[in-house]
């Protein structure tokens, strides 16, 4: 069987990611083609999967206007940058990845969604979470009965403080008018996930949430506005310099290091702490969105859930613990601890699954998604791909809902 030939567009740090793990199928996937406006990024594309000429491009808009020359896309541009291309590539029959989420509006996911269907062609959002082996195991428990039936569950995203400073507060998602808002950029992965779990479609839902504490009230007495010239640098939970010059002098020299230099050293680093956006006072940045929200979310049957997310955590697995009338199970998404009512016993189960955040590649999603989404277009299996489009647009206006009522501070329907 040939392998299936991918197209990219935007080679930064997602697109860059799931392009290696398509090079490393065993043959089965190879990357002919990239839309980057970043040379280094562009540039590095091209060397590692030695594009042709032909197909390297500064604009996505380019790619779309030539005749399909590839089975697949993958689209991992920025949050708002989805629709325009999502749209222009399923007119032209490519099969289509897109990054997460779909779009920061309701009306740009459905686009999206009814562009898809019309055109017929295999679509997964990337839900990574579903595709990690802690959850095909945990699935497969809750199928199995393990519970009996699931009643309520509490689900935890830890975002760490550390993440939240580098993406939320200093980085690219750090502004919604530039991005989306919060439980949109960084927990519709969560609240797809309770949906694929609890396996009922979501009616309504109430949420709480606001930014706390990187705000410029909360900057402490004699801070400067960048760390690298700060006289209380070295007693901050948040210093820029500490956190990657940390990193980097450890030998980790991948994400969240090499978006703050593209090619790091200590020089480059602090040259980029002390000009651009990384190396900025946490007090001192054009952040808007919320570094803690809860959600409180009612699904089909009475069923009940609440999730968390929080900026103010150590690195850690998302936990969760799901109540059912026959037993309770508690994960951390690694292992699962399962105790049954009729036998009064507990059970463990690991699933070894590397840590659930973005450095441990979403705990071997990142690889789980990837490898469907490949055999899906190679075969033409459209159930390997666990995150369509229907229940996909479903979570993802569960999302909507849920920050209108964050907003309104009101109960809100999930409308389809």
């Amino acid at each position: 069987m040939p392998p299936v030939t991918l197209l990219v567009i935007g080679a930064g740090g997602r697109g860059y990611g799931y392009s290696r793990l398509a090079a490393q199928l065993g043959g089965r996937a190879r990357v002919v083609g990239v839309a980057e406006p970043r040379e280094f990024y562009r540039e590095r594309m091209v060397r590692e999967h030695a594009i042709p000429a032909e197909h390297v491009f500064t604009d996505w808009r380019a790619a779309a206007a030539r005749k399909r020359f590839a089975d697949a896309v993958l689209i991992c541009t920025q949050d708002a940058m989805h629709v325009e291309p999502a749209l222009a590539f399923a007119k032209r029959g490519y099969h289509m990845l897109l990054e997460k989420p779909m779009a920061p509006t309701a009306a740009g996911c459905r686009r999206i969604v009814s562009a898809v269907k019309r055109a017929g062609i295999i679509f997964g959002v990337c839900h990574v979470m579903r595709y990690t082996r802690y959850t095909r195991v945990l699935k497969e428990m809750l199928d199995a009965g393990a519970v009996g039936d699931i009643v309520t569950v509490q689900h935890l995203e830890p975002v760490a403080y550390w993440h939240q400073a580098h993406s939320f507060v200093r980085g690219s998602w750090r502004n919604e008018a530039e991005s989306s808002f919060m439980l949109l950029a960084k927990s519709c992965h969560d609240i797809d996930w309770l949906r694929y779990i609890i396996g009922r479609p979501c009616r309504r839902v109430s949420s709480f949430g606001s930014l706390y504490h990187f705000r410029a009230e909360q900057k402490p007495a004699g801070a400067g506005d960048r760390c690298v010239a700060c006289a209380v640098e070295g007693t901050c939970p948040y210093s820029a310099k500490r956190d990657y010059l940390t990193r980097f002098r450890k030998g980790h020299l991948g994400w969240p290091v090499n978006v703050v230099a593209p090619e790091p050293t200590e020089e480059s680093l602090m040259a980029a702490l002390a000009t651009g956006p990384y190396g900025r006072c946490v007090y001192s940045c054009d952040n808007d969105v919320v570094d803690h929200q809860v959600v409180a979310l009612e699904y089909d049957a009475n069923v009940s859930a609440n999730f968390t997310m929080t900026a103010f955590t150590p690195t850690l697995g998302r936990q969760t613990r799901i109540c059912g009338t026959r037993g309770y199970i508690e994960g951390d998404s690694s292992t699962i601890r399962h105790y049954d009512f009729l036998t009064a016993q507990w059970k463990t189960v690991d699933t070894k699954a590397s840590d659930g955040s973005i450095v441990g590649g979403h705990g071997g999603g990142d690889g789980g998604i990837v490898d469907a989404f490949v055999a899906a277009v190679a075969t033409g299996d459209r159930s390997r791909i666990l995150s369509g489009p229907d229940e996909t647009l479903e979570s993802h206006l569960t999302v909507f809902a849920a920050e209108a009522a964050r907003l309104r501070g009101k109960v809100t329907a999930v409308k389809a």
